[in-house]
């Protein structure tokens, strides 16, 4: 195995990891920190997709900016273009100061918001497992 698939399954397997913890999360009434890890998921899927094309540096946490690149590399990336909505979850689930008023993350987030991005989280690492080379 090269260095580049070595990259790949270290990132691929975290981000797979991160999306079980995403699920437990929402189990025990977390949604709030399921919607994060399943940003987290999709942005490590997504960096474990370039680095298996070769790329060494990011500067982004961004899903929509890794998706741009990613897209650039495969068009098939175009068919998960809703996942960048992830992007909502990276501080506002984290941090009181993030939310209007005077809500928790805790209050906030609920189910139907954490299902979703679950689903979203999943869309993206099931493409890269469809497309990424045996």
């Amino acid at each position: 195995m090269g260095k580049n698939e070595a990259e790949f399954t270290r990132w691929f397997e975290q981000a797979k990891d991160d999306l079980a913890a995403a699920r437990d999360s929402n189990k025990a009434g977390h949604h709030e920190w399921a919607c994060f890890q399943a940003q987290q998921s999709a942005e490590k899927a997504l960096k474990s997709y370039l680095l298996l094309q070769g790329k060494r540096q990011f500067v982004s946490h961004s899903i929509r900016d890794l998706l741009r690149e990613a897209e650039q590399l495969d068009s098939a990336f175009a068919t998960v273009s809703k996942a960048r909505r992830l992007d909502e979850y990276y501080i506002p689930t984290r941090y009181p100061n993030g939310l209007p008023g005077l809500a928790r993350p805790h209050e906030f987030y609920d189910e139907e918001e954490a299902l979703e991005c679950l689903q979203l989280a999943e869309s993206v690492l099931t493409l890269i497992d469809r497309i990424r080379p045996s």
